[in-house]
């Protein structure tokens, strides 16, 4: 029997979510398809590369060995087909790009939109998702380009500032200090949080803050969703740090209102990521590059957030 290259996609993604429902959602086929693709990869071979603990599924030793091969030869295999999408110039191209969630929802749609009118046959895979996971399509070399807030110091990479963002406290109109001016921050670390995910850039930079000033964030409700947060904090169950290009629509109807509070807004930057040794295809290399020279212009042009001058970070 043969080895097929689908074979080892459909392994990969199995020893990726140690699922074989989740990998048949990823792969858009039926979790019967992906088990007889695993044990046609393994009648191929003669061998066993998953086997199951309890309600999880393991690599074995062989699937450990495998993997290290699948991996390369897929990002060989994706290598050959860029350079013949290379061969066209900028007329078609595929690029996949993972990015954090507030940069996925509020910050990237438009600059696709602006990009593809630029490059029409240049077609963009993003995938909207948590650090954790973006962070590990960058070291699995599973995507071209990330986009997020603090990128991995555990990965060989390079990273770009592309777009300025800030961290500002939210609270609803009835909020006993929605009109206080100056507020300290012991002052706030008497409310209630309601805080992103621990390990979410959004949650990191809050954390920070509180700790550089001496004090601990008071956290009520955590959601691991920029949406749910603003519902949360519109309903009155606590205030919340997030960035500002996430509250355009809530600030335009009143639902919500920054604090003015001592030493804010934070502000920090977003990143155009890839591996140190991503082979970028010109279509990837064009998208970076629209990012750094023209991110700033076209969010402006729609009404995004712009930041704010002169004001402290601490």
């Amino acid at each position: 029997m043969i080895m097929t290259f689908h074979q080892l996609r459909v392994f990969l993604a199995v020893a990726r979510h140690s699922s074989y429902s989740r990998a048949a959602e990823e792969l858009l086929l039926t979790q019967p398809a992906v088990s007889a693709q695993v044990r046609e990869l393994e009648r191929a071979l003669d061998a066993t590369f998953f086997e199951r603990v309890g309600r999880t599924i393991v690599l074995t030793e062989a699937g450990k060995e495998l993997l290290v091969y699948a991996e390369r030869i897929c990002a060989l295999i994706d290598e050959a087909r860029l350079a013949m999408e290379e061969l066209d110039g900028l007329k078609r191209g595929r690029i996949a790009v993972a990015a954090v969630s507030t940069a996925g929802a509020y910050v990237l749609p438009s600059l696709l939109g602006a990009f593809q009118k630029r490059y029409p046959g240049i077609s963009i895979n993003l995938e909207v998702t948590n650090r954790a996971l973006a962070r590990e399509r960058l070291l699995h070399n599973e995507v071209d380009l990330v986009v997020m807030g603090r990128p991995p110091e555990e990965v060989p990479h390079v990273a770009e500032p592309f777009l300025a963002d800030e961290i500002v406290v939210i609270a609803a109109p009835s909020h006993p200090l929605a009109t206080a001016k100056r507020i300290s921050v012991d002052h706030l670390a008497r409310e209630v949080f309601i805080a992103r995910e621990v390990g979410s850039g959004t949650r990191l930079n809050a954390d920070e803050f509180f700790r550089h000033h001496g004090v601990k964030l008071r956290v009520g409700l955590e959601l691991g969703d920029n949406s749910a947060v603003k519902e949360a904090v519109a309903a009155g169950l606590g205030i919340a740090l997030l960035s500002h290009h996430a509250l355009r629509m809530e600030l335009t109807l009143k639902r919500l209102v920054i604090l003015d509070v001592a030493g804010l807004p934070l502000r920090r930057q977003w990143f155009v990521v890839h591996r140190e040794d991503k082979h970028l295809s010109r279509a990837a290399i064009a998208f970076k590059a629209f990012l750094l020279t023209s991110a700033e212009a076209v969010l402006a042009s729609t009404g995004q957030p712009q930041p704010t001058k002169g004001r402290s970070r601490h």
